[in-house]
Formats: structure tokens, sequence, C-alpha cells
């Protein structure tokens, strides 16, 4: 039987609840994000403490202050969780931090992506490298794949429940 993307995420989801500190997780479960290459762990910490009136400015400097100082004091036991992982499931693994709505993603990679692109295609990057949107054309790319994250969440979500459902019809089928 051949196991899913699906079973693979929860499987890995459910190591790191079982694995991570409590008080790393007193405020909410991790989100755990997985591919082929990365695991990241996006953990929700403590708001600051501020005055009623704090200016949107100030609340965005404590929360940096905030998220610094998680990333500093659980450095070393990051490292050795993240050790533990990337042997257990051949991955690395990313940290990130959400408080106060502001969020931040530590040590995480970059994986090329190769493709072939008509000129059409290439004249979208062209365009965005000369507006000075994009400093290359594998700057203009990600943007893009970053635009249309933003705006197709939902399809690409409806787009990964029907790979689910394959995966599951397929492991339901005759072994070959």
């Amino acid at each position: 039987m051949t196991t899913s993307s699906s079973d693979i995420s929860a499987d890995i989801s459910a190591w790191f609840s079982g694995r991570l500190p409590a008080e790393w997780t007193r405020h909410g479960p991790p989100t755990v994000v997985v591919d082929r290459e990365e695991i990241t762990v996006t953990l929700e910490i403590a708001a600051p403490d501020l005055a009623d009136g704090t200016t949107d400015t100030a609340r965005a400097e404590a929360a940096a202050g905030r998220i610094a100082g998680f990333r500093d004091d659980t450095r070393e036991q990051r490292m050795s969780i993240a050790r533990e992982a990337e042997h257990r499931f051949e991955r690395k693994v990313a940290w990130g931090v959400r408080t106060d709505g502001h969020a931040a993603l530590f040590t995480h990679i970059a994986v090329p992506a190769m493709t072939r692109l008509r000129q059409p295609e290439r004249q979208v990057l062209d365009t965005l490298i000369a507006a000075g949107v994009a400093r290359s054309r594998a700057d203009a790319l990600a943007w893009c794949v970053k635009l249309v994250g933003q705006h197709a969440d939902d399809w690409l979500a409806e787009l990964r429940s029907a790979l689910d459902d394959v995966e599951r019809i397929r492991a339901e089928g005759p072994a070959v």
C-alpha cells in the first residue's frame, strides 16, 4: 500500500506535536507544512504586553523583538530537534514564529526549479525586471508564483484535496 502525501504530512505533524516542548505550544499547536524537500514548523508565541493606544509601529517593533528573543533563546533546542527530524524524515527543517499578527520564517531553503518558457512568458518576466519589480528572471518567476499563490489559495486547496483523493483511490486499487 502506498502512503499518500497527506498521510506523510499528518505523521510528521504528529511527530512534531509530540516532540516540541510544551511551553512552545501553549498558545496553539504548531503549523507544519511539508513538501518533498522541506518541513516548515511555525509556532504561535505570546504577544508582547503593550499599553492600550500603542501605535502600530511600536506594536510591530515589539513583535519583532519578541520574535528575535524567541529565535535566540531557542536556537540550540530547535537545531537539536531539527537534526532529529531531518534524520527521521529525510527533509530539511525550517522554523517560523507568529505573534500579534506578525510572522517571521527562520533558515528556510530555496530550491531551484528549472522550466522552459516560450517568448511570451519570458517577456512577462523581462517586463518585471525592466519595471524594477525583480532583479532577474528567477526573481521575477518567484514573484509570479507568490502572486498566484496569494490569489489562488482556494483553488490550490481544492486541487490538493483532489490529489489526496487520487492517491487514496490508487492505494485502494490492486498492487502492481
